[in-house]
């Protein structure tokens, strides 16, 4: 995997560029998942400001100077996982899936969390994406029996949830 660089999103990067990363990915990952016409309409807009307020712990892969993935992680923000990490998002542009760009950006962030005390983490994806399940899962990831719920578009989306400790 010649030329994929993985380094922290600075301040100063394109986060434009970030966020179409976000908007090919949801397009492509969630098609017949979530409702079409809201992966239509998705803009840049809808992660930057996210993207503003998470530099400090997002993940960008850049191949030939363009990035192409991004991982974003963190303490947790669900209650019942206090103490644990999060990994947020994970997300490749599709026509660079299965390059192993997803690993190279989810090794460094499971490190950070590592670093910063965390022993375990935990993850949401939705129940229908069998893929990114899949990665996970072959990751080292296990499913927990947890689900959650979430509203996409007016449509009622289930989440599974997947743990892993830390080394």
């Amino acid at each position: 995997m010649n030329g994929i660089e993985v380094e922290r999103l600075a301040a100063d990067d394109d986060l434009a560029a970030v966020a179409r990363v976000y908007v090919r990915s949801w397009r492509h990952a969630y098609r017949g998942i979530v409702p079409q016409d809201f992966l239509d309409t998705l803009s840049e807009g809808f992660w930057q400001l996210g993207l503003e307020q998470s530099v400090d712990r997002t993940f960008v892969a850049r191949e030939g100077g363009e990035i192409v993935g991004v991982c974003t992680y963190g303490p947790a923000r669900v209650e019942a996982f206090a103490g644990w990490g999060e990994v947020v998002s994970l997300y490749v542009q599709p026509e660079r899936m299965g390059r192993g760009i997803g690993s190279k950006l989810l090794d460094p962030a499971l490190d950070a969390l590592a670093i910063e005390g965390y022993e375990n983490v935990y993850l949401w994806v939705l129940a229908d994406n069998a893929p990114a399940r899949a990665f996970y899962e072959k990751r080292g990831f296990q499913l927990l029996e947890r689900e959650n719920a979430v509203e996409i578009a007016g449509e009622r989306l289930l989440e599974a949830c997947y743990a892993k400790a830390l080394d």
